[in-house]
């Protein structure tokens, strides 16, 4: 059974800065690309950022390039996400995803195991 954990969410102002992190249980957690997603209040859930296995790929979503960072900690079996320059508009649950596959991709159907999301609240 595999299982993911986020953490680090909270209520930030804006122009303020989170990390949120993900350990991942069960399996390898080197055998899995990485990705997190967001959804807002009454908005479907989108992609924001994604890792290889390796770490060697790395792909945002154009909301959020240049202010987001993706990482990875294999050893640790943990993932990041750390968050600048944030904005209300980054407001959302965000979660992590692992998926078995070797290409990092956006696409959520593709990911087998999500974590139970982390509320992320950025006032204006």
């Amino acid at each position: 059974q595999v299982q993911l954990v986020e953490s680090g969410g909270g209520l930030v102002q804006a122009g303020g800065s989170l990390i949120l992190s993900c350990r991942v249980s069960g399996r390898t957690f080197s055998s899995y690309t990485m990705g997190w997603f967001r959804q807002a209040p009454g908005k479907e859930r989108e992609f924001v950022a994604g890792i290889s296995r390796s770490a060697v790929t790395t792909y945002y979503a154009d909301s959020v390039k240049g202010r987001f960072t993706i990482s990875r900690d294999n050893a640790k079996s943990t993932v990041y996400l750390q968050m600048y320059s944030l904005k209300p508009e980054d407001t959302a649950v965000y979660y992590c995803a692992a998926d078995y596959g070797l290409v990092l991709t956006t696409a959520q159907y593709e990911y087998e195991y999500w974590g139970q999301g982390t509320q992320v609240t950025v006032s204006s």
